[in-house]
């Protein structure tokens, strides 16, 4: 059996992949255009985001988008538990 962070991406989530790289370059809001050009709505949207980015295939897939997600899903975390850094300010 394999084991499920070893398994490969499935379309949609390559194209969930695709799409976070790309997203800004489409005008309008990322919500919107995320029912629009993937057909699911944004919660399911970051789960598999999410699920995905844990996942070496995903690694092997598109390295800087996903260390990308992972990198502003661990400061958002950070953020989170500690508070927010004085050195980073956000946009």
């Amino acid at each position: 059996m394999t084991d499920a962070l070893e398994r490969p991406l499935t379309a949609r989530e390559r194209a969930v992949i695709d799409f976070e790289r790309e997203w800004f370059t489409v005008p309008g809001a990322k919500d919107a255009n995320v029912r629009r050009v993937l057909g699911i709505s944004p919660s399911t949207y970051r789960r598999t985001l999410h699920s995905a980015v844990e996942r070496r295939a995903a690694f092997m897939y598109d390295p800087l988008t996903v260390a990308r997600v992972r990198r502003q899903r661990d400061d958002r975390r950070r953020e989170r538990l500690e508070g927010r850094r004085a050195d980073r300010s956000r946009p």
